[in-house]
């Protein structure tokens, strides 16, 4: 990897490797000494699970060292990580698509969770791929409190739309309408919750503070960033934290005259990029290093969605810029995060 450096490094030897492929509920997983031996097994995806998953893995691994690797994808490998991680252990969390095409190019074999597990240890044995780092508790408890932000926000939706509906009997109504409130409540005790949590951390404190500067990124957005982005000092540039967030275009070329349109990558972190949607919008207008590109790409017949996204990458590098330098934003700052 080199959009994120680190300073852990992994021991040379001896070192074995454990792919992890996360659902919801199971955790499949393959141990891997070597590439021709193996051996797999499978863990509920709780407490009791991760404890007989590092159990049988350091029972397999003997007085080697175990060097667990899983893909960032979405929440259901959070608690996992985080187990392992706190107990010591060599922890790599890998863009799936880095891995899914990584196991193409080897012919691993079709997409089934035993086929991940064993792509995921193999590329772990042969890439050695850098450390994740925890986040610090304080962030990791912000990360909680925005997703279920993001989910009661979801169901206000839902309730409002159900509302909507022509037809409803009046007892339907009136229970809608008092679940709904009732979610509302629970929105605002959080907002204000998540407010008292940032103010009661000084360094959430002050990157709130600078991340509201850039033009487009209100309070709201700056703790999502906060709770979404991990500590912009593991990037090697604004670059990497596109490439991260999967806003990072890539030019597709075939032979020396055949060029496809531009297009972004499709991996990447999800919630940052939606966290990202609509302050994307704001900037287009009032931030001015931000509508410059929206409005060169516009000019060069790049559709709308296209030049959305180019936007989007582009606020996200003067975020990492802003957070990186810990200086306010300012009109000329995006310099440093080229697009």
């Amino acid at each position: 990897m080199d959009d994120i450096k680190t300073s852990d490094s992994i021991p040379s030897a001896p070192r074995v490797s454990v792919g992890i492929d996360t659902s919801k509920d199971i955790l499949d997983c393959h141990f891997m000494p070597e590439p021709d031996r193996s051996a797999t097994g499978q863990f509920p995806n709780n407490q009791k699970g991760h404890v007989k998953l590092l159990k049988w893995a350091k029972r397999l691994a003997g007085n080697s060292t175990i060097h667990f690797c899983m893909e960032a994808t979405g929440s259901y490998g959070d608690a996992i990580a985080l187990y392992l991680a706190e107990a010591g252990h060599l922890v790599s969390v890998i863009n799936p698509y880095r891995i899914h095409h990584w196991a193409i190019s080897r012919g691993l074999g079709n997409k089934t969770d035993k086929v991940d597990a064993r792509a995921i240890a193999r590329y772990c044995l042969n890439e050695k791929p850098d450390v994740w780092r925890m986040a610090a508790p304080e962030v990791r408890e912000l990360t909680a409190f925005v997703r279920h932000l993001d989910n009661l926000k979801q169901q206000a939706t839902q309730q409002n739309n159900r509302l909507s509906e022509p037809g409803l009997p009046p007892l339907v109504i009136k229970s809608l309408k008092k679940l709904l409130h009732q979610i509302e409540e629970q929105i605002a005790s959080l907002e204000q919750g998540i407010e008292e949590h940032i103010n009661n951390h000084p360094g959430l404190k002050q990157d709130r503070d600078l991340l509201v500067t850039i033009p487009g990124i209100a309070q709201t957005t700056a703790a999502k960033i906060l709770a979404e982005l991990p500590d912009v000092h593991q990037f090697n540039s604004a670059q990497s934290a596109a490439k991260y967030a999967g806003l990072s275009p890539s030019q597709y070329m075939s032979g020396s005259s055949i060029h496809k349109r531009t297009k972004l990558f499709k991996g990447g972190k999800r919630r940052l990029k939606a966290t990202l949607y609509m302050p994307a919008m704001t900037a287009i207008r009032y931030n001015e290093p931000v509508k410059q590109i929206y409005q060169r790409l516009v000019a060069k017949g790049h559709k709308g969605a296209s030049a959305l996204a180019a936007a989007m990458r582009k606020l996200l590098m003067i975020a990492v810029g802003v957070l990186r330098s810990q200086t306010p934003f300012q009109a000329d700052f995006a310099k440093i995060a080229k697009a």
